[in-house]
């Protein structure tokens, strides 16, 4: 076996877009990586049988794979994708397009595969997903600009407190709050605000008057744990201010 093919058996894949056979049953899909991968005969059947159990797939086994909800067309997807047993598993953004059920039960297979020695990379845009990993790369631009645990990242880069902020109005208080002194930075979180400061009190104070002055109402701040979307934003806006000192100088 050329050393290319040993490296492909030693690597799982799944890519973003679903990549299987529409046409084909979820049986008939499994069957054919099971040949893809060149499954000893012996092993063929055992190996489908655990997938379709893994991905609790047993009771759509004969189903058209077009007919398959956005949920169970990824459990088919990483079931073929682990299918040859490898200890390296890469997956493109697993959950992009599924509902908030089916992506949890998605990671608890992830979970699962893991217990289990396999190395898996994820690739995700939903920052609260990052929380499940173990250990994180954050991309920005290309560049790679954070890398570590979840709690390493946020106690490394997250060392201010954050104030979360319901009020009337949250583009234009942003642009408020922003001038403020006593306030870092301020991000649009849902529909309330998140605000980062050195010194909580004297900012939820600042944020309090200036709402006030401009008569914006205000229903609720508190200070609350960061999460690594605060983390996220915190890390790019540092590299575009210091981005943007650097153009300066060159000009």
């Amino acid at each position: 076996m050329r050393d290319t093919e040993k490296i492909k058996t030693r690597i799982g894949y799944m890519s973003q877009r679903f990549s299987l056979y529409d046409e084909l049953t979820v049986e008939e899909n499994i069957d054919f990586y099971s040949g893809i991968y060149c499954l000893p005969r012996e092993k063929k059947a055992a190996r489908k049988d655990w997938v379709l159990t893994m991905a609790g797939l047993q009771d759509h086994r004969q189903a058209r794979t077009a007919e398959l909800s956005g949920g169970w067309k990824q459990r088919l997807a990483l079931g073929c994708a682990v299918l040859h047993e490898p200890p390296i598993l890469f997956l493109d953004e697993p959950t992009s397009g599924v509902d908030p059920n089916s992506r949890r039960q998605f990671w608890d297979l992830i979970y699962t595969l893991a217990g289990q020695g396999v190395t898996v990379f994820v690739t995700t845009h939903y920052m609260e997903e990052s929380e499940y990993c173990d250990r994180l790369g954050i991309v920005y631009r290309g560049e790679l600009i954070a890398l570590g645990t979840p709690r390493a990242l946020k106690a490394e880069h997250m060392s201010e407190a954050v104030l979360e902020l319901d009020c009337a109005q949250p583009h234009e208080a942003m642009d408020l709050l922003e001038r403020l002194p006593e306030v870092r930075e301020v991000a649009l979180f849902g529909k309330g605000l998140h605000a980062v400061a050195a010194d909580a009190p004297a900012a939820e104070r600042a944020i309090r008057a200036a709402l006030a002055a401009k008569n914006f109402r205000l229903d609720r701040i508190e200070r609350i744990t960061p999460t690594l979307e605060d983390v996220f934003v915190s890390l790019i806006e540092a590299r575009d201010r210091a981005t943007g000192a650097l153009t300066e100088v060159s000009r």
